[in-house]
């Protein structure tokens, strides 16, 4: 592949809900460009997008892919992401690299949540964008019904470029709202020849081209006043001031087509080399390690060497690639890289370009392109690449926090280490992902923005690695306490022939009123019945016992123990017994002094619609939560914010998409600890007497 300057190249993220048709749209634009030979169907598994066999079991996009389609002089880099939102780090992995972004929707479902969602983050990330309406074959489709839907919910940045021509039902061709010409398609997928205008499409036609001249004249005071002199724009006025709307993000076209059949392919190719904007449009800037200033990259390739690394594959049969988007300079296939996060120096072999599977080789990359980098160790998703001479720093990629967890183990006995080893894999091509060895419950714990990724890990894990986990409901790290003071002794005396041990002790155990330390130790004696030699073996037979308490196997927080008095022998004590002896102490103790369950409270924020807020907080109620306040939002938004119990938060992420199909979002943080409920602590306790059982 031929090397590509910054003002020849597009890169564009394809956005939209889950199973819109983004992967075969791109499929459809990579055929008829001529860079497939074939047009690939996701029934089939065949696509060039989803390669992954997990893609191609599940019939839809788990990971972001790279197709870059060559349109005339202009080389698009499309990054093919999902749509569910279980991968929701795939996407913005993609849009921390994109500059634009396609936005597709299905003319037969309209609007969807997944529609709304990448709006929204376009709109955080600042990125340009235009609609493409698929699916206009259909027989239920409605272009003119998603217009307005978009149109009522962003007002008149929305700008309808086409207007669909039908015949005998079928979906024949558009009307070019721009250049006010129809278009039929021709037998061959993609293209399109020059047509009239059919009446009955001049109504909506007329009125989408109004709008669009009122946004154009806005855009100078010298278009405004051409405009109301009654004077036509020209083409050429058309084009410069919808460049300039739609890459500021002020006008966002709407086109149609069908992927299926190929049809609006060129129009949208069109449209996004005429109106998107190159790299050097966009700004980038790190940080230099070496002047601690701030470099402005650009992606100027007159600069130094840098770029960001927005992506990792680890594939057993592909290998292992760092995708990274060039922000300054020109990377060479032979040169020398510096990971600025890591501090390590590695001289590249190989260069490539991906397309989907397919790795094409090039000598160079210039800024703004996108590439990858074969077999870089310890590069990992997010690191800056530069020169040594010249350290930079760009800021990390920002990921949603997963939220959803399950407990899980190894099948067979002895697969631990190779289960390790495959999950650091999956985590390196997944930031979303994470495991955390919970070794105060006894719990390996994975973590994930959804059920359903958590289940392709498991499944990866099998298909891959060769390794099979299972998985089961966390353990809640509920804490034990007591709530009265008491008095005991313990006592231990072992005479077996030779030496023998004696230890004795009575200790006061009371409540510390410190839920956040486990224990307090005082020593209260007076005289010498416990020498003090032997204190610090009693305060190590307490430090042991409140890692797990008698009650249910919970750790034991906010007690004092008091050393109040005791006995010892001249020969046979020593400090094993003092500490055995308190051991003693602390069983007997905590169970006369009333012990209870503490369970952890989360402070939980729900935003949602403002439709669902009854659903929601009549829900949270069934979950034991306790509603605190509501704030509103934009866009007609509430957020909900509530106490809960952890152990409620259990598969919330399902229930809260259920409720609000798709819509709701929600973050929680640890907040304390408090009693729980009778009737939890009973099934609690029951469970834990089941578990030390078997």
């Amino acid at each position: 592949m031929q090397t590509y300057k910054f003002e020849n190249i597009r890169n564009v993220a394809i956005l939209g809900h889950g199973s819109c048709g983004k992967t075969t749209l791109v499929e459809a634009m990579a055929f008829t460009t001529g860079i497939s030979d074939r047009m690939g169907k996701i029934e089939d598994g065949n696509t060039i997008s989803d390669f992954d066999k997990e893609e191609a079991k599940r019939k839809f996009s788990i990971s972001t892919s790279i197709v870059p389609i060559i349109w005339k002089d202009t080389k698009i880099n499309f990054l093919d992401t999902p749509g569910y939102f279980d991968f929701v780090g795939e996407v913005e992995e993609a849009v921390s690299a994109a500059d634009a972004a396609v936005i597709v929707i299905s003319a037969k479902a309209g609007v969807e949540v997944g529609t709304i969602k990448a709006w929204e983050l376009c709109e955080r990330n600042k990125l340009p964008r235009m609609f493409f309406v698929t699916d206009m074959d259909d027989d239920n489709a409605s272009y003119r019904e998603v217009v307005e839907n978009l149109k009522e919910r962003y007002g008149n940045r929305i700008a309808p470029f086409h207007t669909p021509i039908r015949e005998n039902e079928k979906f024949v061709g558009f009307v070019n709202v721009v250049k006010m010409a129809g278009r039929k398609f021709t037998n061959k997928p993609g293209e399109y020849t020059d047509g009239e205008i059919p009446e009955y499409c001049m109504d909506y036609t007329n009125q989408y081209r109004t709008s669009l001249v009122e946004a154009v004249a806005e855009t100078s005071e010298e278009l405004m006043e051409k405009y109301f002199m009654g004077e036509e724009f020209t083409e050429a006025e058309l084009e410069n001031a919808i460049r300039v709307s739609v890459g500021d993000g002020d006008m966002v076209p709407v086109l149609c087509g069908s992927g299926i059949l190929g049809r609006g392919c060129h129009a949208l190719l069109q449209s996004i080399d005429k109106y998107f904007p190159s790299p050097n449009k966009c700004v980038v800037t790190g940080m230099s390690k070496k002047t601690g200033t701030t470099f402005m990259a650009d992606y100027d390739a007159n600069k130094e060497f840098s770029a960001k690394v927005f992506k990792t594959i680890v594939d057993p049969f592909i290998g292992r690639f760092s995708l990274i988007k060039v922000c300054s300079g020109i990377l060479k296939n032979d040169d020398v890289i510096y990971n600025t996060n890591k501090e390590t120096e590695e001289k590249l072999s190989r260069l490539y370009v991906l397309r989907g599977k397919e790795q094409i080789e090039v000598k160079e990359l210039y800024a703004g392109d996108i590439g990858a980098i074969g077999k870089l160790s310890n590069t990992a998703t997010g690191d800056t690449l530069s020169t040594k001479a010249n350290p930079i720093e760009f800021a990390p990629i920002k990921l949603s926090t997963p939220y959803t967890y399950v407990r899980y183990r190894a099948v067979n006995k002895g697969d631990d280490d190779k289960i390790s080893q495959a999950m650091q894999k999956i985590m390196d091509e997944d930031l979303t992902v994470k495991t955390v060895n919970d070794t105060e419950n006894r719990q390996t714990l994975l973590y994930g923005i959804g059920e359903q990724q958590l289940d392709i890990v498991k499944s990866k894990l099998s298909a891959r690695y060769k390794v099979e986990i299972k998985v089961e409901k966390p353990r809640v790290p509920y804490r034990e306490t007591i709530r009265k003071s008491v008095q005991v002794q313990g006592r231990h005396k072992k005479q077996s022939g030779g030496a023998g041990q004696f230890g004795d002790v009575i200790m006061i155990f009371e409540p510390s009123g410190d839920l956040d330390t486990p224990y307090v130790f005082e020593e209260r004696i007076v005289g010498g019945s416990v020498p003090k030699n032997f204190h610090p073996a009693v305060e190590k037979g307490i430090a042991e016992s409140v890692l797990k308490g008698p009650l249910a196997g919970y750790p034991v927080v906010g007690i004092k123990a008091i050393l109040i008095d005791g006995s010892y022998h001249p020969v046979d004590s020593n400090e094993m017994a003092f500490k055995l002896a308190a051991i003693k102490a602390f069983k007997t103790g905590i169970m006369d002094a009333t012990p209870i369950l503490l369970e952890p409270i989360a402070s939980l924020k729900v935003v949602i619609p403002d439709a669902y807020t009854g659903d929601i907080m009549g829900d949270l109620s069934k979950k034991r939560g306790r509603v605190l306040g509501m704030n509103p939002l934009p866009n007609g938004r509430q957020e909900i914010q509530a106490d809960i119990p952890v152990a409620s938060l259990y598969g919330y992420s399902t229930d809260l998409r259920s409720m609000t199909g798709g819509y709701g979002d929600f973050s929680y943080s640890f907040d304390r600890y408090e009693p729980a409920p009778s009737d939890v602590q009973a099934k609690v306790i029951e469970e834990a007497a089941a578990e030390a059982d078997e």
